[in-house]
């Protein structure tokens, strides 16, 4: 059996005296969308920041492509984009500089050839033509999350991590972005999602959580 790309291996984790997650074993393949669900306080959330090195409030372990993630951090990083509920972009800066500043901290040159063509055709593909240089203090909540969610034209990872990503889209755009979920996993991209959205997808696999004291089930 192949690698799995992300792997939690008996992952507990407790918040104000409640257990939210219990002996989590979970794989995620390569190509594989899997959906988070659970009513509200279940710990959905708190399980991608934990995936995503962002809380070190657990115990357990989890691998990186078969290594303890700690110990592969930076390809890890590298490898992966997170879309949580708050948007990660700077207000002050425009859409494209945005754009071009996360390309950055992924290694990529801000100069690199045709990559403002890039930047400003993923702008366009989430509906912000004309606003690339608009500076994002100035526009809609919905079109700051766009800003953020046209990282998934241009930013290189296997896995994406999305925490409620059609929050303040409207249906074209929930449209669009199923869309570039599957075509992602075609490609042996790997999604990870938490959503109240009934996603329309041919494939995809459930962890439920929120079934008492910790306990899941992956469907």
């Amino acid at each position: 059996m192949a690698t799995a790309l992300l792997q939690t291996v008996k992952l507990f984790c407790e918040r104000d005296d409640r257990v939210l997650i219990r002996d989590l074993d979970f794989a995620l393949q390569p190509g594989e969308v899997v959906q988070i669900e659970g009513p509200n306080g279940s710990g959905k959330t708190t399980l991608l920041r934990i995936l995503c090195g962002l809380s070190d409030d657990f115990s357990g372990n989890i691998l990186w492509q078969g290594a303890a993630r700690r110990r592969v951090d930076s390809e890890f990083r590298r490898d992966t984009l997170y879309f949580g509920h708050l948007t990660g972009v700077k207000f002050s800066l425009s859409a494209r500089e945005n754009l071009r500043w996360i390309l950055q901290l992924k290694g990529i040159p801000p100069h690199a050839p045709g990559l403002d063509d890039r930047i400003d055709q993923a702008l366009s593909n989430v509906g912000l033509y004309s606003y690339e240089d608009v500076p994002v203090y100035s526009l809609s909540a919905g079109q700051k999350r766009r800003v953020a969610l046209a990282r998934l034209f241009v930013e290189p990872a296997d896995l994406w991590v999305l925490d409620e990503p059609f929050t303040a889209i409207d249906r074209k755009g929930v449209t669009q972005l199923e869309g570039l979920i599957q075509a992602h996993a075609g490609r042996g991209g790997s999604v990870l999602i938490t959503t109240h959205h009934a996603l329309d997808l041919p494939t995809i696999r459930k962890l439920q959580l929120g079934l008492g004291r910790g306990t899941w089930q992956i469907q």
